[in-house]
Order: C-alpha cells, then sequence, then structure tokens
C-alpha cells in the first residue's frame, strides 16, 4: 500500500505527457503530418519510434489504433485501443472507437451484466485517470497544508474554525482519489487481458494439443488471462466461456 501512495504520488513528477523533449514532440507531430497525408504505415512508424523512446501516452496508442484501423488491420486498432483505455478509461473518443471497431470483429459475443453494484464501483475508481488523481491528490494536499497554516496564523476565531474544518475536509478527498488511484492501478494489474491476433484460434479444454476441442475464437476478440501453463494461457470471455490456447495466438493488453 505505501509503495502504491508513493507511486502516485510520484506520478506528478513525471512528464504525463512526455512530450517535453523536443525531439519527441518532432516525431509525434511527423506521425500527425503523416497520417492527415493517408501515410498510415510511415505514421505508426513514428508512433512506434516514440514508444521505443519510452514516450507512452494515450494519445499515442489512440493514434496508432486509428492508424491500424485505417490500414483495416482491427487485431492491431483494438489492442492499442485498449492500450489507451487503461491510461484513460473514461475518454469518450477511445470507447466509442474501441466499439466502433468490434463491429469489425467476426465474434460477436454477448456480455453477460455485471452485478449493479460492481459496474458502479467500476465507474467510480475509473472515473479519474490514475495520472489525474495523483495531481489532484497532490493539489488536495497543498491546499489543505495551507488551511492549516491559515488555521494556525489566524487571530480571528471564525477564521481559524472554518479554516480548520475545511482542512479536514480537504484531506479526506485527497485521501479519496489516492484510494481511487490505487484501487485502479489494482483493478488492472488484477485483470490482465489480451487480443486475439491468430486468424482462427482452437480453444481446448486443457493446456495440451490432445485436450478437447471446445469453440473457436477469431482475430480482434479480447480474452481475460486467466492462467498460464507453460505456452498456453487459459482465457474467459465476457459471456463466461473458458478454455485454453496457444500463448502465441495474442497479445497482451
Amino acid at each position: 500500500m505505501q509503495k502504491r501512495v508513493l507511486y502516485l504520488l510520484l506520478w506528478l513528477m513525471l512528464p504525463i505527457m512526455s512530450f517535453g523533449n523536443n525531439d519527441a514532440t518532432g516525431v509525434f507531430e511527423k506521425g500527425n503530418s503523416l497520417y492527415a497525408k493517408g501515410q498510415y504505415k510511415e505514421a505508426m512508424d513514428c508512433y512506434k519510434q516514440l514508444l521505443d523512446k519510452g514516450y507512452e501516452s494515450a494519445v499515442v496508442y489512440y493514434n496508432m489504433g486509428n492508424a491500424s484501423y485505417k490500414m483495416d488491420d482491427m487485431p492491431s486498432a483494438i489492442l492499442y485501443f485498449e492500450k489507451a483505455h487503461k491510461l484513460a478509461p473514461t475518454d469518450e473518443d477511445i470507447n466509442f472507437n474501441i466499439r466502433l471497431t468490434n463491429l469489425k470483429t467476426t465474434d460477436k459475443i454477448e456480455e453477460i451484466p455485471e452485478f449493479f453494484l460492481t459496474r458502479w464501483w467500476k465507474s467510480s475508481i475509473l472515473l479519474f485517470p490514475v495520472e489525474t488523481l495523483s495531481v489532484m491528490s497532490v493539489i488536495f494536499f497543498l491546499i489543505g497544508s495551507g488551511l492549516l497554516i491559515l488555521y494556525f496564523f489566524a487571530n480571528s476565531f471564525p477564521v481559524k474554525k472554518y479554516a480548520f474544518y475545511a482542512a479536514l475536509a480537504i484531506f479526506f478527498i485527497g485521501i479519496l482519489t489516492i484510494f481511487a488511484g490505487n484501487r485502479q492501478l489494482n483493478y488492472f494489474d488484477n485483470h490482465h487481458q489480451a487480443i486475439v491476433f491468430s486468424s482462427s484460434v482452437t480453444v481446448k479444454s486443457g493446456p495440451v494439443d490432445k485436450s478437447t476441442t471446445l469453440f473457436v475464437i477469431h482475430d480482434g476478440t479480447k480474452v481475460n488471462v486467466e492462467d498460464n501453463n507453460n505456452d498456453w494461457i487459459k482465457i474467459k470471455l465476457t459471456n463466461g466461456n473458458e478454455g485454453w490456447i496457444k500463448a502465441s495466438d495474442v497479445k497482451e493488453i
């Protein structure tokens, strides 16, 4: 818990968009320019350069998803949009593009409705990106500290009273933002997902080729990764079906 809190607070010290470097900004703008000209493969090469240099952000993955979509590479488009979603869970453009791209996949899997409390809890912790939550927490603690200073040095009793209770309220909100950020990190840590890249994948009842065939899934399908066994992974679909496939058939989000 303490490590996670420290991790969240340290986000304030990191460049959120990671584009402070002029070279990175130039590569990003070049990629956008190539995309605008319809040179999607060349634009992808620019965006991949940014990732190779450690400049990861939702907007880079979003643009990579758009470029992949334009090249009719739906598995890659879904993968990059999902990666962008992990960094910006409530971004409407990203979520819309995920839904749009899923319409072009072969498998139309009906999702089991979530219990309303589970759905509410997930939407609450994913309301803001973890970077935003970390910045908000620091801001709230700075404001709370300022109010405490006012409480100690104010001469007026009403001012001291309101400053004290306001500081408590602000500190409490700051703690809530840290808690939400911690839960969001924990959620993504415990929910490993992947996108199928092989055109057709036979799902088996066990992690061996001779196991019984259960069903078949196709490229672009998102799966939950439940377990792994050497070169095999156990997957679960949103409709509850599960089984084993080769790890080489998917790319992790």
